[in-house]
């Protein structure tokens, strides 16, 4: 096997091309494969994950002495795609998911810890998303831990969770340290340690209780025409009305697959990824117009089973919510409302209000959004503002002065 980057370099161009990517991106792997043959041949030898490495790490630019994200970018991304290839013989081409789950413990003892604690939440069938949040909370404790010299939670007190929360506000809004602390706690209690879980409540972290923003009716009817007239493509058009019409999550929506949809009956059913719990869901006319769509002329040839795929090479189902709120801000920007945060969380509870003022009972609204308990629903509540007003008591007389 040819192991000179040149030797490499035409095997993962072939490849790129049989994939299907555009021509403008097989030619940015084709300038960063020369220049990682100039710096081979500086070295005098052939292609090594160690050179790889080596190459990866040069990420600041000669040209203005400052770091370069389109270099890190592109030399990162054509390592990985030469250590597959030297490592199995194939050129592996998967979309590497964002984030990475953040940084992790490196002592023997943190990171077993984290091991175990990954495998416990494995073993009680913990959606994905969880797993994921409830990990990188537990990492970033444990790597905070260690870096403060400590290289065993028996060495750790409460102090440190307090710590560690503080920490957080250089990045977090504060009203948004309660997501992070109930996504730690379950970590907390896991590991045993009564004092670590009751420093969790010394915080006095409380949950915020913000009134829920919704799009109003005439925002509604924007997005709707935005997504009929074909201001934007099939595909972004059939996720934004999905997300509008039915309140999916965005899990829910990327991983929806071919044979979920029941295009006689215009109805989908899923098995939602947060609560497990089966939802079958009509859709509107043009919901189902707009997935046919897709379907049938916009979506690329691919063996992936998942309805919405990358429209770019490799043609596979979309990373993350990531993907899905940049769809929905797209759309909101062709309909003219650029000024607007869009994402599955605000047509969540558009969707959640409409059901709610039709007088739909809170058990078939809680039975629609998919929760695992139908308290969970009446946050919906204060988006009814006409009958919260039939709620309010008038004002005696004597206290109008």
């Amino acid at each position: 096997m040819d192991m000179t980057v040149t030797g490499i370099g035409s095997v993962v161009v072939a490849e790129l091309r049989a994939a299907g990517y555009l021509e403008s991106t097989i030619g940015q792997y084709a300038r960063t494969i020369k220049v990682l043959a100039r710096f081979a041949a500086g070295r005098g030898c052939d292609y090594s994950p160690d050179l790889g490495a080596e190459f990866a790490s040069m990420t600041v630019s000669p040209r203005t002495g400052r770091f370069s994200a389109q270099r890190r970018m592109d030399y990162g991304r054509l390592t990985r795609v030469f250590d597959s290839y030297v490592r199995t013989g194939r050129v592996d081409l998967s979309v590497r998911r964002r984030g990475g789950g953040g940084p992790r413990p490196a002592t023997a003892a943190l990171a077993a810890l984290d091991a175990a604690w990954e495998a416990e939440m494995a073993s009680r069938g913990l959606a994905a998303a969880t797993r994921e949040a409830y990990g990188r909370v537990a990492r970033g404790y444990l790597v905070f831990v260690e870096q403060r010299g400590i290289s065993d939670l028996a060495g750790a007190d409460g102090g440190s969770v307090l710590a560690f929360l503080e920490s957080l506000l250089d990045r977090w809004a504060k009203s948004s340290l309660f997501w992070v602390v109930s996504n730690f706690r379950p970590f907390l209690k896991f590991t045993g340690r009564a004092d670590l879980v009751a420093a969790v409540s010394l915080a006095g972290v409380r949950r915020p209780r913000p009134i829920i923003e919704v799009l109003d009716d005439a925002d509604q009817d924007m997005v709707v025409r935005a997504c009929a007239a074909g201001l934007v493509s099939e595909r972004d058009a059939a996720i934004t009305l999905l997300a509008l019409t039915t309140g999916l999550r965005a899990c829910d929506i990327i991983g929806l697959r071919l044979a979920d949809v029941d295009w006689r009956g215009a109805t989908i059913g899923i098995v939602q990824q947060k609560t497990s719990n089966p939802l079958t869901l009509p859709l509107p006319a043009l919901v189902m117009g707009k997935l046919a769509g897709y379907v049938l002329g916009e979506r690329p040839a691919t063996a992936d089973e998942h309805v919405f795929v990358r429209s770019v090479a490799p043609h596979v189902r979309l990373a993350d919510h990531a993907s899905v709120h940049q769809v929905i801000s797209a759309t909101f920007t062709a309909a003219g409302m650029a000024d607007v945060n869009a994402g599955t969380r605000l047509l969540r509870h558009s969707a959640a209000t409409r059901l709610l003022r039709a007088s739909v009972p809170l058990p078939v609204i809680s039975a629609v959004l998919g929760h695992a308990a139908e308290d969970s629903t009446s946050v919906y509540m204060s988006t009814d503002r006409e009958r919260l007003l039939q709620c309010v008591l008038p004002v005696p007389a004597g206290a109008r002065r």
